[in-house]
């Protein structure tokens, strides 16, 4: 039980860092960009060439990941989504599907179809041994450096000026631009560093799940189910949804039946339920705030 809550917890914090720059650009900016996973997947084939094809270490593919796709966000926003802004919410889900089915064309005519995964470095290999409990390193690792992102984040959005400066940005933002406030600039900022914390989480997650140009859509429904059951008014509400959402689909994948010698896996189940509950019942999230009428 502890080994699942414990796997558990290492990929719902993972998640939350792939999901997080989504619940901001949709959140605080009102920007749906259903092109989020590819930034993730970016940021993971950064992990896969550094390490495969240059030989560096995951410690040096991490933070590229998180600089080379953070300016790629930062183009695109200023050449492509500044023009969707004050577009229907359709308008922005239609464009950002397109934008990420030629991002997986284009990762599958350069890098191949072939699913790719990086080693994990020889300092987090294997297990620590806490009595009848085996941790393995690596997770240990991604729950450190997802809690101090996660701390960071909330921070940075309820204790710096930049944040205050967002939050006035998008309540009004002509009010905004007359106190002086550059809300171009932060809107610009805010998306380049939610598509860096995009890239940042699938070079993390290239050692656990595999990497190929069909990620963006297999992950794409996770991140809109954190974003569901958190809600999108608070960080803490996608974080404590990501905890919730990966100990139900590790523990689903564990306990599960065996009918005529198969295994049936139960996880996606378990998260689509819990999905499905929260709309009926909370429609703004677990941990979102109502929206007066």
């Amino acid at each position: 039980m502890l080994t699942i809550l414990f796997d558990g917890l290492a990929y719902g914090m993972l998640l939350f860092v792939l999901a997080v720059g989504l619940s901001v650009t949709l959140g605080l900016m009102n920007f749906i960009n259903l092109a989020h996973g590819a930034f993730a997947m970016a940021g993971g084939y950064v992990a896969v060439v550094m390490m495969q094809r240059y030989g560096l270490s995951l410690f040096w593919s991490l933070p590229a990941a998180f600089v080379l796709t953070a300016a790629v966000g930062a183009l695109l926003e200023r050449t492509l989504y500044v023009r969707l802004y004050d577009k229907t919410h359709l308008e922005q889900v239609l464009f950002t599907i397109g934008l990420t089915f030629m991002a997986m064309a284009t990762v599958d005519y350069f890098m191949g179809a072939s699913p790719q995964i990086v080693d994990v470095p020889k300092a987090l290999e294997g297990n620590f041994e806490l009595g009848i409990v085996s941790l393995n390193k690596y997770r240990i690792f991604v729950i450190a450096v997802c809690a101090l992102l996660t701390i960071a984040l909330q921070l940075g959005l309820s204790k710096t000026r930049f944040g205050s400066r967002l939050r006035a940005a998008v309540d009004d933002s002509r009010v905004a631009r007359g106190l002086g406030i550059d809300v171009t600039a932060i809107f610009a900022l805010t998306f380049a560093f939610g598509s860096g914390l995009a890239g940042f989480g699938g070079a993390l997650g290239s050692a656990i799940f595999s990497i190929d140009p069909q990620f963006p859509l297999k992950f794409m429904i996770y991140f809109l189910i954190v974003i569901a059951v958190g809600g999108t008014s608070t960080i803490t509400g996608p974080f404590l949804a990501s905890i919730l959402l990966g100990v139900a689909d590790v523990a689903g994948k564990y306990y599960t039946p065996e009918i005529g010698g198969h295994r049936i896996e139960i996880g996606g189940f378990v998260i689509y339920t819990i999905m499905v509950l929260v709309l009926i019942f909370r429609p703004q999230g677990l941990f979102g705030r109502a929206v007066g009428k």
